[in-house]
């Protein structure tokens, strides 16, 4: 077995709680309560603190949008998010078997 002599932090490419929360402006609560729920994914180091990926700043942004554009509760929010990324991938893949077969 072997331990780190040195506690390592995330890449620089994730972001801290209160620095993620100023970024999409959203107040920490809120993000825990989103990560709580699944909505958003932090990675979590040896501690128990969460860093989230730059790319989440857009996940939160889709989530605002969601909430705000149609009313939905946060259950709703990760369904339809969960949808509309399934359907991006659908069309992805449609497009990508159009290319091969020459249509």
């Amino acid at each position: 077995m072997t331990y780190a002599l040195v506690r390592r932090r995330p890449a620089a490419a994730h972001l801290d709680l209160p620095t993620f929360a100023h970024a999409t402006g959203l107040h920490p609560d809120l993000v825990r309560r989103f990560t709580v729920l699944g909505l958003l994914e932090p990675v979590e180091d040896a501690r128990g603190d969460w860093w989230y990926p730059v790319a989440q700043v857009a996940a939160a942004a889709r989530i605002q949008r969601l909430r705000a554009g149609f009313s939905l509760n946060y259950a709703a929010v990760g369904l339809v998010a969960d949808l509309l990324d399934r359907i991006a991938e659908l069309e992805a893949d449609l497009r990508t078997r159009s290319r091969r077969s020459g249509d």
